[in-house]
């Protein structure tokens, strides 16, 4: 695999691929997206009015709607209703992560915690849950109605287990792994299952779409950990640090540990252990990473998962939709935004 700079020269436009070849579905989700969350409660409509201005990359909406089409679904509208759904769900754990973590920027503009207050936040976030659940409803499969709603359950224990082992510098990987499977990858996997089993897909293409999804969102996760150690990628936009200053323990710092000596351990727990940590502890990490390598390292983990995504794609035939698909393994990796 090529270098963190051949990576940053990489620009992949397979996102853009996906979101033309939806386009037309796409704007009627966000249609059907603002319809949904429209409430009669001033507070409700005023914070969410204000959550989907702040826009996002809609990849997992795009993902249902990019599987199904792959899958040869053209006629009616719920690959519509649900890639809505898959977006609220996602929505619904930012806002309930930003609470968690006293987050008060994403997207570049404030989180919703931080403009008005967590306990709105909370609420916010399960209204939407609730407004999802009615669309799964309102669909009447219940294959999709168990994948969708098992996949909610599996994101809050994920969240719940990232907290449990929170400041954990001796983590293992492995724990690591079912955290980010759990709160990533599982809706990735969805997103695209849920396109396959509206499509009539066979159990051979359910399955294959729903391990590219999950293989997708895992490297989709490991490249976002990673950037925000990635002192070489500033000019991308993005804020590093920020899991840093939270005290979350990734990828990069997982690695690290396993490599570091003694002192060096001792130092790093010691800088976890703080309530705040300062710009200057920043700044040791990120001469320890690179003094390790660490960042390449974290990068060809996440190969490893592209490889495992592009390859369940063999089963569908070749055609514009499956190339798409294929190509966004490279993007989840090598994206800048």
């Amino acid at each position: 695999m090529g270098t963190v700079v051949q990576l940053k020269k990489q620009i992949n436009d397979s996102y853009f691929q996906l979101k033309d070849s939806v386009e037309d579905k796409l704007v009627l989700t966000e249609e059907k997206i603002k319809s949904k969350l429209a409430s009669d409660v001033h507070l409700v409509q005023k914070m969410t009015d204000y959550h989907i201005k702040t826009g996002g990359k809609r990849l997992r909406a795009l993902l249902t709607l990019g599987a199904a089409k792959l899958c040869g679904y053209s006629k009616g509208s719920r690959d519509i209703n649900l890639a809505a759904c898959v977006e609220l769900i996602h929505s619904a754990t930012l806002m309930h992560d930003d609470v968690i973590d006293e987050g008060t920027l994403r997207r570049g503009k404030e989180t919703l915690n931080k403009v008005w207050d967590n306990h709105s936040s909370v609420l916010i976030g399960d209204y939407l849950l609730s407004r999802c659940f009615e669309m799964m409803v309102e669909d009447g499969n219940l294959e999709i109605l168990k994948l969708l709603s098992s996949t909610s359950s599996k994101i809050a224990q994920g969240e719940v287990l990232q907290l449990q082992h929170k400041g954990e510098v001796d983590m293992l990987e492995e724990t690591y792994l079912k955290i980010i499977s759990a709160k990533t990858a599982e809706l990735f996997a969805a997103a695209t299952k849920v396109g396959a089993i509206l499509s009539n897909a066979d159990t051979k293409e359910k399955d294959a779409l729903e391990f590219y999804g999950k293989n997708l969102g895992l490297t989709f996760q490991i490249a976002d950990d990673t950037l925000d150690y990635n002192s070489d990628l500033k000019l991308f936009g993005k804020k590093i640090g920020q899991d840093f200053f939270e005290g979350k323990i990734t990828l990069p710092v997982i690695l690290l540990f396993q490599k570091i000596d003694l002192g060096e351990k001792k130092l790093l727990i010691n800088l976890f252990r703080k309530n705040i940590r300062e710009r200057d502890d920043f700044n040791e990490i990120i001469s320890l990473i690179k003094k390790y390598n660490i960042i390449e390292e974290c990068y060809q983990k996440a190969q490893h998962y592209i490889n495992l995504a592009s390859n369940s794609l063999t089963v569908f035939k070749d055609s514009k939709e499956k190339n798409i698909l294929k190509n966004l393994t490279s993007f989840s990796l090598a994206r800048n935004f």
